[in-house]
């Protein structure tokens, strides 16, 4: 994963530890004071949430424990399309330029232009450099792109 993509994830596990647990203890033990537990919809609301919370929880610390962080600006800039990097693609048959950062599964939306290193574009791009075309299969066929320019940002 990126350097952003692993404080985005540190950020979410302080929030979920710091401020949402704390949260949820203190609904389950207001509703546990509303007496029969068995009809209380507030506590079992309380607990479902609980349970969310302390799997995200879990599911941040592993992908954390797991994953390699790699900073793509520390990295020497020759041109290679790799893990991390950002890069302006040119359509040969459009004639549209699209820019994307290649990232980890976590951290890719599109909407801001992040594609997944496992993604059919990721994929036929990572490995090549500046000037390559390489065409990618898309479902009305194939698409063929010229890699305008790889930066390590």
């Amino acid at each position: 994963m990126t350097v952003e993509g692993e404080a985005r994830l540190r950020e979410e596990l302080n929030h979920l530890k710091t401020v949402v647990r704390p949260r949820v203890i203190a609904d389950i033990a207001t509703a546990r004071e509303h007496g029969d537990l068995k009809e209380n919809a507030e506590y079992h609301a309380a607990r479902e949430e609980q349970g969310f919370t302390e799997g995200r929880i879990k599911e941040i610390e592993g992908k954390l424990s797991d994953s390699q962080v790699i900073d793509v600006k520390s990295m020497p800039a020759t041109g290679k399309v790799v893990f991390g990097t950002t890069v302006t693609l040119y359509n040969v048959d459009t004639e549209d330029t699209v820019t994307y950062q290649i990232v980890g599964d976590d951290e890719a939306d599109v909407k801001v232009k992040k594609i997944s290193y496992a993604s059919p574009i990721a994929k036929a791009i990572i490995g090549k450099e500046e000037g390559d075309e390489v065409a990618v299969k898309i479902p009305s066929g194939e698409a063929v792109y010229e890699i305008e320019k790889v930066q390590y940002l």
